[in-house]
């Protein structure tokens, strides 16, 4: 939604501007001008990938366009069922988990719970870790400098289609001048023209640079950005994961354990304190069918 609000601002904004001098529209409808840029951009965007960033990166777009992601009610489950396991594995031991972590799906602790269940990557490094855990003898921070690890790659992983996107990016104004270059040397071959029409000319050839610029900056630079964003956002539940059971690993009680967690998530996600608090204490209460 706000991805093609941005797009008809930009749009609006620019033709506005040129319109408003006096220009015309038809003059920067320039098709050839198009299929230069965006087929060697296209080109050398499939030239320098492998098939897999590909096959994310058409994966992603539609993704631009979607709302959603962690709200503060997804973080505050989260959090409950990471204080309802800690809480468990502390009055009847790590090992009290085994059947929960080895079979989160069919655990009813973990049903109370759905969207993390339905989080299959997230739920895999919950139960990978708690799986680990319960084996005993670990240390804390080899399993932060695995955590850290499997975290860079986490987000190296889902960087992929934004990197892709931002060199390609990169690349638009470059083209840009490629197209217009062309439209010179077109236009130099026809320099015995009445000067209208090489006017003409000359204008269809700078509208190249022109569009390779807007594109870049206007429209695929952008992209890839917010891309960027929604792949730092979505790193977030697990550095809360993290902080969580590196807390508990630490020795600190679930109720401290989690305030870890809480305190990692960014602000406008975060709960208060009381609210945690409440949901903590809601999982002691027996949850209506």
């Amino acid at each position: 939604m706000f991805v093609a609000i941005g797009w008809v601002l930009v749009i609006g904004s620019v033709i506005g501007s040129f319109v408003g001098v006096g220009g015309h529209v038809l003059a920067l409808l320039q098709p050839f001008e198009l299929l230069c840029i965006f087929g060697a951009a296209i080109g050398a965007f499939v030239v320098s990938n492998p098939t897999s960033t590909l096959k994310k990166t058409i994966k992603a777009i539609p993704s631009c366009f979607k709302t959603g992601g962690y709200t503060k009610e997804k973080y505050l489950e989260l959090i409950a069922l990471l204080y309802e396991l800690l809480q468990k594995a502390r009055k009847e031991g790590m090992m009290s988990l085994e059947a929960d972590v080895m079979a989160p799906e069919e655990s009813v602790l973990f049903q109370k719970y759905p969207h993390v269940l339905e989080d299959h990557h997230l739920l895999d490094f919950i139960v990978d870790y708690l799986r680990m855990m319960s084996g005993g003898n670990v240390n804390v921070l080899e399993v932060q400098d695995l955590m850290d690890e499997e975290l860079a790659t986490h987000h190296a992983e889902a960087s992929v289609a934004a990197n892709a996107i931002q060199k390609m990016a990169d690349g638009l104004p470059a083209f840009g001048i490629v197209a217009a270059v062309m439209g010179v040397v077109h236009t130099m071959g026809s320099v015995g023209a009445p000067p209208a029409v090489l006017g003409e000319m000359i204008a269809g050839a700078l509208v190249g640079t022109f569009l390779g610029i807007l594109l870049a900056y206007g429209f695929i630079g952008p992209v890839a950005d917010l891309l960027n964003a929604k792949a730092r956002a979505a790193a977030k539940p697990y550095q809360c994961v993290k902080a969580v059971l590196l807390a508990s690993l630490s020795g600190y009680a679930p109720p401290i354990a989690v305030e870890f967690g809480r305190k990692v998530l960014f602000t406008a996600d975060r709960p208060s304190f009381q609210e945690l608090d409440d949901a903590v204490r809601a999982t002691k209460m027996p949850k209506s069918a």
